[in-house]
């Protein structure tokens, strides 16, 4: 008996490659926007592929074309919600499986892409995974939209509307986390007087220039573009002044922004033209001599297009050093309610043996613990955020929520 599968005999790698490609530009409804995940397969590669894996193989020419052309039009993005496509693909599934959706297990499912493509094809589908945060993607990927996030039919007089009711609490409930973050630490992002709001703010971590008759603080940054588009190039620019390295923006640069100050570790002092090797960077760090410095601010104000860019102000460090005031006293207020210190304290990897715990490794840099990765501010808006969501999840159990879908919920908060 032949039973080969399509993509035994043929596959559209050209074509398709290309649809998985344009699908990186895609965020609107995108799984990728849900949570980062370094491995992601493609949407359209994995729709494919699965269609291919499960139909049989061509019998002659003509068949194979249609197929083929089948396939195409299957891994396109604007296709993967299109009915009539969906519900083909289904047909020939289920035809050639004895009438039966054909189980598919992936047992290494990471961001749920294969698995998620397989469910949209109408396969009995499982997904296996080790690492808790992928666990906690899936979930929100696969588990919760098929369990909590059917539409419902709601009426009002004449009228009906379809309502998912999962979508419709994770806004109401994200809007409302928004806002009470807002309220407590929204006064340490200042707006300018424009009405102009921060959306970024761009920091250099520094070291000590090494030469004995300098000393001059050194930016340590590897290329100086802000906006890098055809229509729109603006980079920072430094020069030394009194013995200083000082930033501002320039449009349209006359220089390379490419190149910054760093290289492999190896700086180079802008003051005095002496390079600092890449050991001895590494050391300054380990030790506690390097610094960080914030350079400039990013901007956007809601009755205009883009972003504005314009260099860090005293009151922007100001704003900064207020928000490390009340880190201090945030933090010892969740010690003392959640038993634990809400800053990550947990050691990051020491950068031995193979894989992974040698490419991540930033012990060389002195970041001894995962708090280390993030500057205070930042610590004060990610502890901020996740008391709220916490928060979130007692007040949906005060309005008899069942706890099993408050806890979906505040999974996409989170």
């Amino acid at each position: 008996m032949n039973d080969k599968r399509f993509i035994e005999v043929s596959f559209p790698v050209k074509e398709v490659s290309e649809e998985s490609a344009r699908e990186k530009n895609i965020r609107h409804g995108h799984i990728s926007t849900l949570h980062i995940w370094w491995a992601r397969r493609p949407l359209a590669a994995s729709r494919a592929t699965s269609y291919a894996a499960l139909i049989p193989a061509p019998e002659n020419v003509e068949e194979w074309d249609k197929k083929r052309q089948f396939i195409i039009n299957l891994s396109k993005w604007e296709n993967s919600l299109n009915h009539s496509d969906i519900a083909k693909a289904k047909k020939d599934i289920l035809s050639a499986n004895g009438g039966r959706p054909p189980k598919v297990l992936d047992p290494f499912a990471g961001g749920g892409s294969i698995p998620l493509e397989a469910l949209r094809l109408g396969c009995e589908t499982y997904a296996g995974e080790y690492n808790p945060v992928a666990v906690l993607i899936l979930k929100c990927t696969l588990e919760y939209p098929q369990k909590y996030g059917k539409p419902k039919v709601e009426k009002e007089g004449w009228f009906e509307t379809k309502k998912n009711p999962l979508l419709e609490d994770v806004k109401r409930w994200g809007k409302w986390v928004l806002k009470e973050a807002k309220m407590e630490i929204g006064r340490f992002y200042p707006e300018d007087e424009d009405g102009s709001i921060p959306v970024g703010y761009i920091w250099a971590r520094t070291i000590p220039c090494q030469n004995p008759s300098c000393g001059a603080e050194i930016p340590l940054m590897r290329q100086f573009w802000l906006a890098k588009k055809n229509n729109k190039k603006i980079a920072l620019k430094l020069f030394v002044n009194n013995g200083k390295v000082v930033f501002e923006i320039a449009k349209n640069p006359d220089f390379d922004p490419a190149k910054g100050t760093v290289k492999g570790a190896i700086a180079k002092c802008l003051v005095c033209g002496s390079t600092v090797d890449a050991n001895t960077t590494r050391r300054l760090f380990q030790q506690g001599k390097s610094g960080q410095r914030m350079v400039a601010v990013v901007l956007h104000n809601p009755r205009k297009k883009g972003k504005t860019y314009r260099i860090a102000t005293d009151k922007d460090l100001e704003a900064y050093k207020e928000a490390e005031k009340y880190l201090e006293e945030k933090r010892a207020k969740l010690m003392d309610e959640w038993g634990i210190d809400p800053v990550p304290d947990e050691e990051t990897p020491e950068g031995k043996g193979k894989g992974a715990e040698r490419a991540f490794s930033v012990r060389n840099y002195g970041l001894n613990t995962y708090g280390d990765l993030f500057n205070s501010r930042q610590k004060l808006a990610l502890i901020t955020f996740t008391e709220k969501v916490r928060l979130s999840y007692q007040k949906m159990i005060e309005e008899d929520y069942d706890k099993e879908y408050a806890k979906a919920v505040v999974s996409y908060l989170g």
